[in-house]
């Protein structure tokens, strides 16, 4: 009991003199680190917020960058856009021209195939293969030859269309997404550190698999940009081929058109010639068919007009032949009637020309029918060659497209 109630050791002035001077030495330590640390915090901070400062201004110059990179992609793609479709435009209208050259093409190569029809119908030595059916066939088989040509490269031109149209939507796609994009740097751009609507994002600062390096950017643009340079001039190359396949197919078909309207009018000339030549020869053979008649018919008088002669020669014989006995005499007078019956019987017979006159009558009629069966025949060619085919022909027109 004794013992609790012992005081509380003393300690020595020295000891206490030391605990002072170790308090102060601890407490002016102390508060020498703390001033490090207060001043090395005044540092820190001064330090981020100069750093987050300048972070936030390079990241701001960054967007304003990556903005104005953007802009310049989106101008070339809005540029490309722009030729692509103007060009697809312009290579329409050439698919129209192509359209109407090909459709203006039905018509002749039908005129062409008729005439060469109606032709058939030609009649005799006219149904011939001359320069006008050659010239007809060649024309048939240039307008096929130009409707082929024009079918393919109206093929091409709606392919290079499509392909057009392909660059043109995926320049589209990529200006789409550009717009886009631009739109939310614009407002990444517009954002501060006062910005009302600013708050933290959960896992913002990741790297999403779909990412794709500035290079893979950039190329993909510029892939879009170089496939839109090369279809417009595959387009370009397309417009200056049917520029070219317009001008020779009409003039291809316009100089065989002209070889078979030359050849036509050649031909009728030459028919009507021949026609005009048997028209001449039918108009002699009737005046020779008319003498000839006349002169049958002299020889037919001439025979009539010696059956007096005859007849008196012959009864004054026939009658001094019954004279009596000795007055039976041959005298001249029996002579020379003699004589006379038999020149008359010989001039008679002489007279055998006359068969050969109708023979020759008969002659002349199947040749002057013969004449007016190919005056006819002349006719009809002149009438399916100038009326039917040159007429019908008249309606063709070969137009530049």
């Amino acid at each position: 009991m004794a013992k609790l109630l012992q005081a509380p050791p003393k300690f020595h002035p020295s000891e206490w003199d030391t605990a002072n001077k170790m308090q102060c030495a601890s407490t002016e330590s102390q508060k020498s680190s703390s001033e490090c640390m207060i001043a090395e915090s005044q540092r820190l901070l001064d330090e981020i917020e100069k750093t987050t400062q300048k972070t936030q201004s390079d990241v701001n110059k960054k967007i304003e960058q990556r903005r104005e990179e953007i802009k310049f992609w989106k101008q070339e793609l809005d540029n490309k856009l722009k030729q692509i479709v103007h060009e697809t435009e312009v290579l329409l209208t050439f698919k129209t021209r192509l359209e109407k050259s090909l459709e203006s093409c039905k018509e002749p190569l039908i005129i062409a195939q008729k005439c060469l029809l109606n032709r058939q119908r030609r009649a005799g030595i006219d149904l011939v293969h001359d320069e006008v059916e050659q010239e007809l066939v060649k024309e048939a088989e240039v307008l096929q030859g130009v409707i082929a040509l024009l079918g393919r490269t109206l093929e091409k031109t709606n392919e290079q269309i499509r392909l057009n149209r392909s660059a043109k939507y995926n320049l589209e796609m990529d200006l789409k997404d550009k717009f886009t994009a631009l739109t939310i740097d614009d407002y990444c751009a517009s954002l501060t550190n006062n910005t009302p609507d600013i708050k933290y994002a959960d896992n913002a600062v990741k790297i999403e698999g779909n990412f794709v390096s500035p290079e893979d950017w950039i190329d993909f643009s510029n892939i879009n940009v170089e496939k839109a340079d090369k279809q417009r001039n595959n387009s370009l190359a397309l417009r200056a081929l049917i520029d070219g396949i317009l001008s020779q197919t009409a003039n291809d078909m316009r100089k065989q058109y002209d070889m078979v309207n030359v050849a036509f009018r050649n031909r009728v000339k030459e028919v009507k010639d021949a026609k005009h030549k048997l028209e001449t020869l039918l108009a002699m053979v009737m005046d020779e068919t008319a003498s000839q008649e006349k002169n049958i018919a002299a020889l037919k008088k001439a025979i009539a007009d010696k059956e007096g002669p005859v007849k008196v020669a012959q009864t004054r014989l026939e009658a001094r032949n019954h004279r009596p006995n000795v007055e039976l005499c041959y005298d001249t007078v029996q002579y020379r009637l003699i004589s006379e019956v038999q020149e008359i019987t010989k001039n008679i017979q002489r007279q055998d020309t006359l068969t050969q006159a109708e023979t020759e009558l008969k002659g002349l009629s199947r040749r002057q029918l013969s004449l007016e069966e190919e005056i006819q025949v002349k006719e009809n060619t002149l009438y399916i060659d100038e009326v039917l085919c040159m007429q019908m022909r008249e309606s063709i027109y070969i137009n530049n497209f």
